[in-house]
């Protein structure tokens, strides 16, 4: 039976997205910035794919948080000081937490299962606000930030720190769950933990890990697990 949950945050629990596009255009408007949504929509692409670069160890987070501003702008060819815009994209998003529907409770479910911890990559500020003000906080039984461990998912130092600190943790009791192939799924891999990807979306073709695009079928595909 699983009764210890490893739960991602943003995309799994939290709508990043909402987040992300709120703090976005307001960033820009308070540096007098015209933006529409195509420009949104590429520095989200940029934004992503940093941070599947950061998973790789091929960029860090310092470099990553200005450079998604610098690209962008290079690329629509705006003058503007990407540190400075990037300083209050980062004062602004922790002020920015909103569930997913049924994101609350999904996690009261798991609480009546056993015990819940989060596992999230992300500025400790950022991460620590949002999880406080959602109250997810208040309801897991751990929260493990990536920033603060000193490690970023996928990587083994990340998983072995987790997993040092749950008490009376024991891998066949645990579960990840989470939105990314490349960071949950590969973290829970380095340590052969059983995996269910939350995809509200298609899942991609030839998918080789349990997947549920609901809570609902998240909770179902406990139950056999």
């Amino acid at each position: 039976m699983k009764d210890i949950f490893l739960v991602d945050a943003d995309e799994t629990l939290l709508d990043f997205r909402r987040a992300e596009h709120e703090q976005f255009f307001s960033s820009l408007r308070e540096a007098g910035i015209f933006a529409d949504e195509k420009s949104y929509l590429r520095f989200s692409q940029i934004n992503d794919g940093l941070w599947k670069a950061l998973e790789r160890g091929e960029t860090t987070r310092a470099k990553l948080v200005v450079e998604r501003f610098s690209l962008l702008f290079s690329e629509l060819g705006i003058c503007a000081d990407a540190k400075s815009i990037s300083d209050s994209y980062l004062a602004g998003m922790p002020h920015r937490g909103y569930f997913l529907p049924g994101a609350r409770e999904f996690l009261y479910a798991l609480k009546a299962r056993g015990r819940v911890y989060i596992v999230t990559n992300g500025s400790e500020k950022a991460q620590t606000e949002r999880l406080g003000m959602t109250g997810i906080a208040a309801l897991a039984d751990g929260v493990f930030i990536s920033e603060r461990i000193g490690a970023d998912k996928p990587s083994a130092a990340f998983a072995d720190y987790t997993e040092h600190h749950i008490p009376g943790y024991e891998r066949e009791r645990a579960v990840w769950i989470g939105d990314s192939l490349t960071s949950d799924a590969a973290c829970a891999a380095t340590r052969a933990i059983d995996f269910i990807l939350y995809c509200r979306t298609e899942p991609p073709q030839n998918l080789s890990v349990k997947c549920a695009r609901t809570y609902e079928e998240l909770l179902a595909l406990l139950n056999d697990m």
